[in-house]
Formats: structure tokens, C-alpha cells, sequence
């Protein structure tokens, strides 16, 4: 089957490359053995940022990252580009990890965003970032509210950086559907494909080793562990593994530790001068109150991108189907595209794709060692959340890594996953009850009418995957 790589990858290689399959054909596999002192097995963002990580820390480690494609063509370079923090989670985080412990992780969350837009520019990065915030909205009745407890609490923490937004919401957030709303400056936008290939050209420039199209086929444990693949083996001390949802290609422990669903993107052609007057501000993101979210941003060139999350659910979590395919669900976001603009008088897109998320029980990652293998190393299960926060599972993973007793080391994101899903088929069939309930009482909701009673138990189990948490005030 064809690849159908997102709009952002193939615009990615067409600037690096001149076109995209020049940029595929440039991939250059590993064909020797190799020896390093760490192994990095995903060329993500995860892979990467832990890569820079360890040499800006310790710049005589010989790190090789191994990648199954190119750099940016997995998750990394087919999301929406938000970058949000973890502050709309705090509650979790509490609940999970502790007061003081959440506190800090939603000001670490928050404190990456600035890093990441302070490393695009020292290392001139041109990754279309824009530091422009990120709007929280409630689009019907029912959702007015839902930030106020989350934010009141972070206030009373000390660590709340949301204001409450006046009448001209519709306005900066690009569309009359948003009847309530809270602005955090904390977040923006980037093109993810055009920050993944960036993060790989400094990794190199940094002396670190990257082979694509390098698929492991298997992973020898030991002291040193050996990394096999197609074309060579790697020796190394330490191995990390930041392959995100595709560790479960590998590793059956982590089958019910995430479930792989969908989030579905469409893009306009450039219609700069309509959302100059009815789009959204520059480089906002722009993120509703649904537990299956709709996210939306413009981009460099004038186009306006949206996404709808929770669409398809894996059955037994096989990954490569989730990923470079064009959406099932075009009927769907142009109904909402519709609904949440009809001032732009856009009845077709120019591209549309699909693309995974690794969804965790808790919404949150989870980090920590191969059972039994003091060496071997993983992270995943961002639950979409991800475009700035696996930079802080770099800092964890490096920290690791390296043997460092830090704060990263010692977070309770490093305990492994905190929940397990059911086992098939039970997980999927359970899935899609639950995703359906979903739509019907948010459907329900958006026409001013009550959702049955049944449908309302049941979203309450999809809690997690909503960008924000749900709190009784």
C-alpha cells in the first residue's frame, strides 16, 4: 500500500529536499555493525530530544538513533502542531503524583514551550513556531464551566497562567461558536514535521550517529545489549526505546498499556486574506471542551488546519494501519468544519491525513526500565499530547540514562504505566460503546438537548482523553 504522509511531512521534505521523493530517497540505512555507548531505537521527537539531551550533557557519549523511516515521518510529523502544557490536567497529576509534584510538572510543561521556541531560534530552526497561546473553549451550554474549577485551583497553587476571555473570544478565536473561553500565553503552534527534521540536523551537528529507514528486528538483552537489524547489529551499553505506540510491535507487556486511536486532520488551501478577517490569531491554537477534541491552528502560508480526535480505535492495537493513510472520517470534520466556520466558504480541503496517538490509561506518559533490564530504557503513552511534553521525556530519558538522581529521575512519571486496559476483544468492543456514547451526548449537547442518562456513565470513562479535565465545581 501507498504511503500517504501528512500534509506537514511531505511540505517538510519538499522545503529540505525540493521534493518528497527526494527526501524519501535520501535516507541512508545502517549497513555495518556498530558499537555506542547508547542506543536510541525511534527517530521521533522523544528519540531525538533525548539524543540532544545526552550530548549537550555529556558530549563524549557516542549515541546512534536508529529510525524505522525518516526522522518526522511517525507521529512527530503527522500531528496538529499544538503545543499545549499540563496544566489543564493538574487535577490528575494531583491525584496521581501528589500536590507539590503536579505543581511541578505543570510548570515544567509550561516552562518547555519557551525552551523549545528558544532552541528553534539559537539553533535557527525554521519550524513556522508562533509562542501565540492556545484558547480553551466551550462551542454549547452544557460546557460552560468546565475550565473554572481546574483554573481556580491552579490559582490557588499559585501556578495558573489562564485568563478568562471577554466578548471579543470569537473574534481571536476565529469562530461564533465559542460562547466561553480561557486564554493561556503558554502554548502556540509549530509545523511538527519542519521541527522533527530540525532536531535531527542539530542531533548531527552534535556528533550524533542517525540511520534511517533502520528498522530493530530484535533487541538481545545484556551487558552490553545488541540491537539487530536488516542491514547491521549495534553493541551497546545502554539502549533506549522512543518508539512511542510501535512499542507494541515489540514488546507484548505494553499491549494494555495503551490503546492506539486516531486523530484526523484536514487543511485548507491558502485563503490568507478570509482568515485575516475570520480566522483565528496567528499561530493560536484553538482547542474546544469535548472529551474527543476538535483542535485547530492556521499555518505559515494562510491555510487553516482542523482536527478531530477519537475517530478510529485499533483493534488489538496494531499500529502501522494508524499511520500515513488518508482520514475515513472526512464526512465528519467537514461537518464540524462547517459548523465551526461558515465565514470561510471553504467546501472542499486541499489535503486531509490520519494520524495515531498512544493513549495511556491516566492521559499522561509513562517512563522506566524493561523489567528486569537495568539498561534498557523506554517512554510512550503521550495520549496526544505530546509536541512539547517529549521534551520533557527527553530530560527524563537522558536523566535515566546517565545515571543522574534528579528530579526527573525521581517524578512519578518514571513508575511505569499506572492502569491497563482489558484484553481483547474486549478492550475494542468496550472502545466503541464508549466512543459512540461520546458522540451521541456531545451531539445531544450541541442542539440543546439532554444526553441520555447512559450515555453520560459511559463518556465518563473516555475522561482522560480529553484535553482538559473534567471537574465538578
Amino acid at each position: 500500500m501507498t504511503k500517504h504522509y501528512s500534509y506537514w511531512f511531505k511540505q517538510a521534505l519538499e522545503q529540505e529536499f525540493g521534493n518528497i521523493n527526494a527526501g524519501l530517497d535520501s535516507a541512508k540505512p545502517l549497513q555495518k555493525d556498530v558499537n555506542c555507548d547508547i542506543a536510541i531505537v525511534g527517530g521521533g521527537y522523544t528519540g531525538l530530544w533525548t539524543a540532544i539531551l545526552i550530548k549537550q550533557q555529556q558530549p563524549e557519549k557516542h549515541v546512534v538513533v536508529i529510525e524505522k523511516g525518516l526522522c518526522g515521518s511517525g507521529a512527530s510529523g503527522a500531528n496538529g502542531g499544538c503545543m499545549l502544557t499540563w496544566s489543564t490536567k493538574y487535577p490528575t497529576l494531583k491525584k496521581l503524583y501528589g500536590k507539590e509534584q503536579a505543581k511541578w510538572l505543570v510548570k515544567e510543561s509550561e516552562k518547555v514551550i519557551y525552551e523549545i521556541e528558544a532552541f528553534c531560534n539559537e539553533h535557527k530552526i525554521d519550524a513556522h513556531l508562533y509562542r501565540s497561546g492556545t484558547y480553551y473553549t466551550a462551542t454549547n451550554e452544557s460546557q460552560k464551566g468546565g475550565m473554572k474549577p481546574i483554573v481556580n485551583e491552579l490559582v490557588k497553587q499559585g501556578i495558573n497562567s489562564w485568563k478568562k476571555c471577554d466578548q471579543s473570544l470569537a473574534d481571536k478565536a476565529g469562530s461564533d461558536r465559542h460562547i466561553e473561553g480561557y486564554y493561556s500565553e503558554a502554548a502556540g503552534s509549530v509545523q511538527p514535521a519542519l521541527l522533527a527534521r530540525g532536531l535531527r540536523r542539530v542531533a548531527i551537528e552534535l556528533g550524533v550517529e542517525i540511520y534511517e529507514n533502520t528498522e530493530m528486528t530484535s533487541l538481545d538483552y545484556g551487558s552490553p545489549a545488541l540491537v539487530q537489524t536488516k542491514g547491521g547489529a549495534i553493541t551497546s551499553d545502554k539502549v533506549i526505546l522512543a518508539l512511542n505506540a510501535w512499542m507494541l510491535d515489540h514488546f507484548k507487556e505494553f499491549k494494555r498499556s495503551i490503546v492506539v486511536v486516531s486523530s484526523d486532520m484536514v487543511v485548507t488551501k491558502p485563503i490568507p486574506e478570509k482568515l485575516k478577517q475570520f480566522g483565528p490569531e496567528k499561530g493560536a491554537a484553538v482547542v474546544d471542551s469535548r472529551i474527543f477534541v476538535h483542535y485547530y491552528r492556521d499555518t505559515e502560508d494562510g491555510r487553516l488546519m482542523l482536527g478531530k480526535g477519537g475517530n478510529k480505535f485499533s483493534f488489538a492495537n496494531q499500529v502501522e494501519s494508524m499511520f500515513n493513510q488518508t482520514t475515513n472520517y472526512l464526512p465528519i470534520l467537514s461537518q464540524s468544519f462547517q459548523k465551526l466556520f461558515p465565514k470561510l466558504e471553504q467546501n472542499e480541503f486541499d489535503y486531509n491525513w490520519s494520524g495515531g496517538s498512544d493513549r495511556s490509561v491516566t492521559g499522561l506518559p509513562f517512563f522506566g526500565n524493561l523489567k528486569g533490564q537495568s539498561n534498557i530504557y523506554y517512554g510512550l503513552g503521550y495520549s496526544g499530547n505530546g509536541v512539547a511534553q517529549t521534551r520533557m521525556g527527553g530530560k527524563i530519558l537522558s536523566s535515566m540514562v546517565l545515571g543522574a538522581d534528579n528530579a526527573w529521575t525521581c517524578c512519578g512519571l518514571t513508575n511505569g504505566p499506572l492502569g491497563h486496559f482489558p484484553p481483547e476483544p474486549f478492550r475494542w468492543v468496550g472502545a466503541m460503546m464508549v466512543r459512540d456514547a461520546v458522540r451521541r451526548k456531545e451531539n445531544a449537547e450541541d442542539s440543546g438537548k439532554t444526553p441520555l442518562w447512559l450515555d453520560k456513565q459511559l463518556a465518563k470513562l473516555a475522561g482522560a482523553a480529553g484535553k482538559a479535565d473534567k471537574v465538578k465545581s
